[in-house]
């Protein structure tokens, strides 16, 4: 019986930025979503301090100056100080969603992230690889290699050798260009990266609650600015046993009248929470994330609704009007997606409050 389909890849881009810069979004895996388009969610299991050497510091761009966020200062980039972490991860590979938990190493004085998958699902049996940033010889010294490195083993034949091969090399040029684009933009990522939540207390059990954001192919029926909507919801998928994949097409009326048309990836956790991303965004944006949150409480279900927000700068002016800064586009951004999400927070109170009236 043969053994492993054991294989490797290596995949560069030059860079003309500091290394610094690129080294930071790699080693922050939570703003991952935002950043990588394959990447739906990200999680930080656990993490060990650095004991020895400093962080790697971002290179100012010249020209930028950061602007307080409408909400609350961005988060800043972690991670940097963590020597070893484990991670968990859900992501479109192929034309599914899978999840996987990895180890990293990070070693902020060599630039270098090395990570590997811990238990791999099949029929990948191995991956690991490396991250590395720096200075190639012969070549600028204001140009450095960005390189991504894999080596990993399948079973189940060369075919299936083949399409993991291609989902891989498809997935690390879509990281690789993005980290390049990010480390070489004028705008450190603070200064178009922001986040906002809003919460609202409803009279009513978890389950109800967490059944009417879950139900979306419901929304054109009760929510007034969700003008169309398609779901497929697929109970039972790589990226885990206690998460549902739905995958969303709709339509929503903006405050003028107009429809803006997104795609969404959504992970649902029941009772507990729901996890999207958009995978095509509203223009002025290049990312948008966020989650429902629901939380038990004596008074009835906490339900939270979280946004993440990434601003497309050279896009701003062309959608919001000009003279937009990045300021005043947070404001309208916020205010745009954050009455999305009330409304749909009011509705459903409305619709689980109005539940338990009828039964009591």
């Amino acid at each position: 019986m043969p053994g492993p389909d054991t294989r490797s890849a290596v995949h560069t881009a030059d860079l003309d930025a500091p290394p610094e810069n690129a080294y930071r979004l790699v080693a922050d895996v939570l703003h991952w979503p935002l950043l990588f388009s394959p990447c739906i969610w990200s999680q930080v299991l656990d993490a060990a301090p650095a004991e020895a050497g400093p962080a790697a510091e971002p290179a100012s761009p010249s020209g930028s100056g950061a602007e307080p966020s409408v909400e609350t200062p961005p988060r800043p980039f972690a991670g940097l100080g963590a020597t070893d972490e484990r991670i968990r991860l859900w992501a479109v590979v192929g034309t599914g969603v899978r999840s996987w938990t990895s180890r990293r190493t990070l070693d902020p004085a060599a630039l270098r992230v090395d990570f590997a998958q811990q238990e791999p699902a099949a029929p990948i049996v191995r991956m690991s690889g490396h991250w590395s940033f720096g200075t190639e010889p012969g070549t600028p010294a204001t140009t450095h290699r960005l390189a991504l490195h894999h080596a990993w083993a399948t079973e189940g034949g060369q075919e299936v050798g083949d399409r993991i091969e291609a989902a891989l090399d498809h997935n690390s040029k879509e990281e690789i260009a993005a980290v390049k684009a990010w480390a070489e933009r004028p705008q450190a990522p603070e200064e178009l990266i922001f986040s906002f939540s809003d919460e609202l207390l409803v009279d009513g059990p978890v389950s109800e609650v967490y059944d009417f954001l879950y139900r979306a192919d419901l929304w054109p029926a009760r929510l007034p600015h969700v003008a169309a909507l398609d779901v497929e919801t697929a109970p039972e998928s790589p990226a885990g046993t206690d998460v549902e994949v739905q995958t969303m097409d709709m339509k929503t009326k903006g405050a003028d009248g107009s429809v803006h048309a997104t795609q969404s990836v959504r992970l649902c956790f029941a009772d507990r929470r729901i996890v999207y991303k958009q995978t095509t965004v509203p223009r002025g944006l290049l990312g948008h994330t966020g989650e429902w949150l629901f939380e038990e409480t004596p008074a009835g279900t906490l339900v939270t609704a979280r946004h993440q927000v990434a601003l497309d700068p050279v896009a701003l002016e062309g959608v919001f009007g000009p003279g937009t800064t990045l300021e005043s586009a947070r404001r309208l951004v916020r205010d745009a997606l954050g009455g999305n999400s009330r409304r749909t927070l009011g509705e459903a109170r409305r619709h689980v409050e109005s539940l338990g009236k009828a039964v009591r």
